[in-house]
Protein backbone atom coordinates (compact mmCIF):
# COMPACT_ATOMS: atom_id res chain seq x y z
CA UNK A 1 0.00 0.00 0.00
CA UNK A 2 1.07 3.61 -0.87
CA UNK A 3 1.67 6.18 2.21
CA UNK A 4 2.05 9.90 1.38
CA UNK A 5 4.29 11.32 3.80
CA UNK A 6 4.36 15.12 4.57
CA UNK A 7 8.06 16.32 6.15
CA UNK A 8 7.01 19.70 7.99
CA UNK A 9 9.68 21.76 9.44
CA UNK A 10 10.81 25.00 10.66
CA UNK A 11 12.32 27.05 7.96
CA UNK A 12 14.18 29.32 10.45
CA UNK A 13 15.75 26.27 11.83
CA UNK A 14 17.00 25.26 8.95
CA UNK A 15 18.52 29.12 7.72
CA UNK A 16 20.21 28.60 11.12
CA UNK A 17 22.38 26.19 10.51
CA UNK A 18 26.19 26.22 9.99
CA UNK A 19 27.25 25.21 6.40
CA UNK A 20 28.72 22.14 8.26
CA UNK A 21 25.58 21.11 9.59
CA UNK A 22 23.31 21.71 6.49
CA UNK A 23 25.68 19.02 4.62
CA UNK A 24 25.56 16.74 7.41
CA UNK A 25 21.48 16.81 7.14
CA UNK A 26 21.34 16.74 3.30
CA UNK A 27 23.70 14.30 3.47
CA UNK A 28 22.18 11.58 6.17
CA UNK A 29 18.77 12.85 4.69
CA UNK A 30 19.73 11.75 1.10
CA UNK A 31 21.48 8.74 2.28
CA UNK A 32 18.41 7.32 4.02
CA UNK A 33 16.46 7.97 0.96
CA UNK A 34 18.66 6.58 -1.20
CA UNK A 35 18.42 3.43 1.20
CA UNK A 36 14.95 2.87 0.84
CA UNK A 37 14.93 3.50 -3.12
CA UNK A 38 17.26 0.12 -2.93
CA UNK A 39 14.91 -1.52 -1.09
CA UNK A 40 12.25 -0.81 -2.65
CA UNK A 41 10.32 1.08 -0.44
CA UNK A 42 10.60 4.67 -2.09
CA UNK A 43 8.01 5.26 -4.63
CA UNK A 44 8.53 9.10 -5.37
CA UNK A 45 8.85 12.36 -3.55
CA UNK A 46 9.51 16.20 -3.77
CA UNK A 47 11.25 18.78 -1.79
CA UNK A 48 9.28 22.17 -1.61
CA UNK A 49 10.75 25.39 -2.95
CA UNK A 50 10.62 27.71 0.59
CA UNK A 51 6.85 28.95 2.33
CA UNK A 52 7.63 32.48 0.92
CA UNK A 53 7.11 31.19 -2.41
CA UNK A 54 3.53 29.64 -1.94
CA UNK A 55 -0.15 31.06 -2.90
CA UNK A 56 -3.32 30.10 -0.93
CA UNK A 57 -6.49 29.82 -2.81
CA UNK A 58 -9.82 29.99 -1.38
CA UNK A 59 -13.11 30.82 -2.80
CA UNK A 60 -14.69 33.83 -0.95
CA UNK A 61 -17.74 35.92 -1.93
CA UNK A 62 -17.65 33.23 -4.86
CA UNK A 63 -14.43 34.30 -6.25
CA UNK A 64 -11.47 33.02 -5.92
CA UNK A 65 -8.98 34.55 -3.52
CA UNK A 66 -5.40 34.06 -3.80
CA UNK A 67 -2.95 34.75 -0.74
CA UNK A 68 0.82 35.10 -0.65
CA UNK A 69 2.24 32.35 1.44
CA UNK A 70 0.69 29.13 3.04
CA UNK A 71 -1.57 31.09 5.38
CA UNK A 72 -0.69 28.34 8.07
CA UNK A 73 -0.92 29.49 11.72
CA UNK A 74 2.30 27.60 12.44
CA UNK A 75 6.25 27.73 12.15
CA UNK A 76 6.10 24.71 10.50
CA UNK A 77 6.11 25.13 6.74
CA UNK A 78 5.76 21.91 4.32
CA UNK A 79 9.00 21.17 2.92
CA UNK A 80 8.36 18.06 0.63
CA UNK A 81 6.62 14.87 0.00
CA UNK A 82 7.81 11.21 -0.12
CA UNK A 83 5.45 8.24 -1.21
CA UNK A 84 6.44 4.90 0.46
CA UNK A 85 5.32 1.51 -0.39
CA UNK A 86 4.19 0.03 2.90
CA UNK A 87 3.42 -3.24 4.06
CA UNK A 88 0.67 -1.41 6.42
CA UNK A 89 0.59 2.34 8.90
CA UNK A 90 3.09 0.32 11.12
CA UNK A 91 5.61 0.05 8.91
CA UNK A 92 5.26 2.90 7.12
CA UNK A 93 5.89 4.73 10.83
CA UNK A 94 8.97 2.03 11.36
CA UNK A 95 10.55 3.53 8.07
CA UNK A 96 10.32 7.21 8.73
CA UNK A 97 10.95 6.90 12.33
CA UNK A 98 13.89 6.12 10.83
CA UNK A 99 14.85 9.10 8.83
CA UNK A 100 17.72 11.51 10.30
CA UNK A 101 15.57 14.77 9.38
CA UNK A 102 13.58 14.22 12.74
CA UNK A 103 17.15 13.64 14.90
CA UNK A 104 19.03 16.40 13.08
CA UNK A 105 16.42 19.20 12.88
CA UNK A 106 16.90 20.08 16.55
CA UNK A 107 13.20 19.48 17.23
CA UNK A 108 11.60 21.82 14.47
CA UNK A 109 10.13 19.15 12.13
CA UNK A 110 7.98 16.07 11.87
CA UNK A 111 6.49 13.78 9.39
CA UNK A 112 2.85 13.03 8.81
CA UNK A 113 1.84 10.10 7.39
CA UNK A 114 -1.25 9.01 5.42
CA UNK A 115 -1.96 6.25 3.55
CA UNK A 116 -3.18 6.70 -0.54
CA UNK A 117 -6.93 6.93 -1.30
CA UNK A 118 -7.33 4.68 -4.25
CA UNK A 119 -10.02 6.60 -6.44
CA UNK A 120 -9.82 3.91 -9.59
CA UNK A 121 -13.39 3.07 -8.74
CA UNK A 122 -14.55 7.11 -8.04
CA UNK A 123 -12.82 8.01 -11.35
CA UNK A 124 -14.57 5.04 -13.25
CA UNK A 125 -18.28 5.80 -12.08
CA UNK A 126 -17.33 9.71 -12.76
CA UNK A 127 -16.37 8.92 -16.18
CA UNK A 128 -19.41 6.72 -16.84
CA UNK A 129 -21.30 9.73 -15.31
CA UNK A 130 -19.71 12.49 -17.95
CA UNK A 131 -20.05 9.86 -20.55
CA UNK A 132 -23.80 9.48 -19.96
CA UNK A 133 -24.01 12.92 -19.87
CA UNK A 134 -22.29 13.38 -22.78
CA UNK A 135 -24.71 11.14 -24.87
CA UNK A 136 -27.84 13.20 -23.52
CA UNK A 137 -26.28 16.58 -25.43
CA UNK A 138 -27.80 17.11 -28.78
Amino acid sequence: MKYICLGYMDEKIFEEFSESERSNFVDQCFSYDEELKRTGRYVGGEALQPALNAATLRIKNGRVSVTDGPFAETKEQIGGIMILEADDLNHAIQLMSKHPSLALNKGGGCWEIRPAADLSAMIEESEKRRGEKEQDVP
